[in-house]
């Protein structure tokens, strides 16, 4: 799958470079691709949320040409494996009550589309953060604490049931008294449930101020914000830990002999420009050459490549010569929408290649 991910980049640079008209005929090719990197289609972010500054760091921390060897399948700013991160936006409503109550000053359904999720994928972390707008700093007028409860939700409610006959369980119970600062709660267990789409009934959260609600009651709908961080792992695509040379450089040669050769690929160039978000591109690089008789170790050969070149400088109308593929390839690390909008910061595997070998 490796190569097909690097073969079909180079594919779609070359034909849009050749052909600048191609790109609405590159459907299975651009399918097939976009499969193997996880996604269902061409995302189109329609109302992207911004990135969290937080994984920006994440994303550069992971692009700096100078790293150490790292397992791809560990995330250390949380300690705990996986090569997906997913920030999904609150996709649930305010819940509007009928009959005013003198202590609730808001009930919101929290809900969030995990489809976006691979058949396979094991998520290992999911934390909740619920954010009050950081460039305020707002308190309770009357001195006391509000009250944040969270809630399960384990049935839907029929038509024309209230809120509060919906069967929920309580998950966690926090007071406060300033709005600003952010709460992150560990939802791991209950979010594994909701891979399975039937079980994922969302949160309920309430914000509650027990005497007489004060101003901020009305705004608090306004300031507050929540998002769901989802860390996930494939493990099929998953390689133990490699070191990556700090600064690999392919020399410009006119030699025919197998050796990589520079390849930019630009990802505005192959239309994906709208929905990668960081890098604009990468150097990917690709094998061209002849393994010709004898191999020397440069061109590291194998056993059978040196036979099959033996065999072809006696036979070279029946015997072809070894093929000059790449032998050390590195990954990369790429921050994308994809198809439900999510922010996502994805390891992938076998993405540059750093040296290339007859076979």
């Amino acid at each position: 799958m490796a190569t097909l991910r690097l073969g079909a980049l180079v594919g779609l640079v070359v034909l849009l470079w050749a052909f600048p008209g191609a790109g609405r005929a590159l459907h299975p090719q651009e399918t097939e691709l976009l499969k193997s990197l996880g996604l269902r289609a061409r995302p189109s972010p329609r109302s992207p949320a911004p990135v969290p500054p937080w994984l920006w760091e994440m994303f550069q921390k992971r692009s700096e040409a100078s790293r150490k060897p790292r397992n791809p399948c560990w995330v250390e700013e949380f300690q705990v494996p996986g090569n997906i991160i997913r920030v999904f936006p609150d996709q649930g409503h305010l819940i509007h009550r009928e009959e005013p109550q003198s202590c609730l000053c808001l009930q919101k359904r929290l809900y969030f589309n995990f489809s976006a999720l691979e058949e396979g994928e094991l998520l290992t972390l999911a934390q909740l953060e619920i954010q009050f707008s950081h460039n305020q700093y707002h308190s309770s007028s009357s001195g006391h604490p509000f009250e944040l409860s969270l809630y399960r939700a384990s049935q839907m409610a029929l038509q024309g049931m209230s809120a509060h006959t919906y069967s929920r369980q309580l998950l966690v119970e926090q007071s406060f008294i300033h709005l600003h600062k952010s709460f992150v709660f560990n939802l791991t267990e209950v979010a594994k449930e909701w891979q399975t789409p039937s079980r994922n009934l969302g949160l309920f959260l309430e914000i509650s101020l027990p005497t007489s609600p004060d101003s901020l009651c009305s705004k608090l709908d306004s300031l507050l914000s929540t998002s769901l961080l989802v860390v996930s792992l494939t493990p099929g695509q998953c390689k133990s830990a490699r070191k990556r040379r700090s600064t690999y450089y392919v020399p410009v040669t006119a030699s025919n002999i197998c050796r990589p050769r520079r390849l930019y690929i630009s990802f505005s160039e192959v239309g994906w420009g709208n929905w990668i978000i960081a890098p604009l591109g990468y150097m990917a690089n690709y094998c061209l050459g002849d393994c010709p008789f004898p191999l020397t170790e440069e061109l590291n050969g194998t056993n059978h490549a040196i036979l099959q070149t033996i065999v072809h400088s006696l036979d070279p109308e029946g015997t072809p010569q070894p093929c000059c593929v790449p032998i050390r390839l590195s990954p990369i690390s790429i921050l994308y929408y994809d198809n439900n909008d999510n922010v996502v910061l994805r390891h992938y595997e076998d993405m540059v290649v750093d040296e290339c070998g007859c076979r």
